[in-house]
């Protein structure tokens, strides 16, 4: 049996940055957040609301708020990336699943939006089969409208 090891969260920054994405997330970076705003209304009258007053909130958020975009971008990856492969374990362990929709997320807009069509097509199928519990593959469905088209020609009166 193979062992993954994470090389990210034994760097360095790695571990910094879960730390801080975890903690950005926390009610009490949250109350901190509320505190120091607050701190810095409350000072407006003693600093006579001075354009330094107002550059030392602006210049703080803005740094805060850069920084956090690639905190959050970071984490939406990671999560991306993790469910990616939970999906791709779940495919290939299920049996008539279509290995085809493994690591789907590379593939080319043009060919997403094919598949997009198929399922499409797949689900107007299955809206008009009265059996709700039955599912089918694309090719399998196809198939199935196809007959069910024929038998209903044929019991139709000539």
């Amino acid at each position: 049996m193979h062992t993954i090891h994470n090389v990210e969260t034994s760097s360095f920054f790695g571990r910094l940055a879960e730390r801080i994405t975890h903690f950005s997330g926390s009610t009490v970076a949250f109350t901190t957040a509320v505190a120091i705003i607050l701190a810095w209304g409350i000072t407006g009258p003693y600093f006579h609301y001075s354009e330094t007053w107002q550059l030392v909130i602006n210049t703080g958020t803005t740094i805060v708020t850069f920084l956090m975009v690639f905190l959050i971008q970071r984490a939406q990856n990671k999560d991306s990336l993790v469910l990616h492969l939970k999906l791709n374990e779940l495919i290939a362990a299920t049996p008539g699943a279509s290995n085809r929709l493994i690591n789907a997320q590379d593939f080319s807009e043009e060919e997403i939006n094919l598949l997009h069509n198929f399922y499409c097509a797949l689900a107007e199928l299955a809206k008009k089969d009265s059996n709700l519990g039955q599912t089918h593959s694309v090719e399998e469905a196809e198939t199935n409208e196809s007959g069910k088209v024929e038998a209903r020609t044929e019991d139709e009166p000539q």
